[in-house]
């Protein structure tokens, strides 16, 4: 039996980016289909669409249309659009908490990439992708507010995180430097959009693909490195 390829995925990703969560589903998804043939680890890293996001936030297409430029008409284009390649890939933006929806906001990101640091560090790639598909699920379906420390602390604890360690990571100031050194390498590799990829380190996939793209690539990335380790 042939052994699985080892690949990394480290991911630059912001916990505000709808593109981010499509492209994680169809990325599992071509992993899936790949049972056998490579041994992934995913990994994600800091990549903040908004750092100077007030404490107040911005509602959502309020921040698109003027962030981008765009119409009311055109703003609601490109949700549709997204809204389909979401349900493409199996995830729904729809509000799923209890009574009225809350307003759609965009808020400062900069304490949940602490937590995710913390997560990657402390606990390894598993848990921390267990934690930032319950970010992306609190943002999108619940609306919770995501610069809030006890609901970001909330979220920790129910993706497996101690409450105390979680609490502390909001304002670790060591874990704001692996932040920010996360952000520095996205600027030095010339990271521009998100979801960025990057195959053991070397191999660039940017934006968000469906899950026959991602396999291809990979197993571009396996079949190269295998030829080079044999030549």
């Amino acid at each position: 039996m042939t052994t699985p390829a080892p690949v990394t995925v480290d991911i630059w990703s912001d916990v505000m980016c709808p593109w981010c969560i499509i492209g994680l589903n169809q990325l599992e998804a071509a992993l899936a289909g790949m049972a056998g043939e490579v041994a992934a680890t995913v990994r994600f890293h800091p990549f903040e669409l908004n750092p100077d996001m007030p404490e107040t936030g911005e509602e959502q297409q309020a921040h698109i249309q003027r962030k981008y430029g765009r119409t009311p008409e055109q703003a609601a284009g490109a949700r549709s659009q997204m809204q389909d390649a979401a349900a493409a890939a199996g995830y729904s933006f729809g509000y799923v908490g209890e009574g009225e929806a809350p307003p759609a906001m965009m808020w400062n990101t900069r304490a949940a990439h602490r937590l995710l640091a913390m997560a990657l560090r402390d606990h390894g790639a598993e848990l921390q992708v267990r934690l930032k598909r319950a970010l992306f699920d609190a943002h999108f379906q619940q609306r919770r507010r995501m610069n809030d420390p006890l609901v970001l602390t909330d979220i920790a604890v129910a993706a497996g995180l101690n409450r105390a360690e979680a609490a502390a990571a909001l304002t670790d100031p060591e874990l704001d430097a692996i932040v920010e050194a996360g952000e520095r390498q996205a600027w030095d590799w010339n990271i521009a959009g998100v979801p960025a990829m990057v195959v053991n380190g070397k191999y660039m996939i940017p934006g968000a693909q469906d899950a026959a793209t991602y396999a291809n690539a990979l197993r571009r990335v396996v079949a190269r490195e295998a030829a080079q380790a044999a030549g």
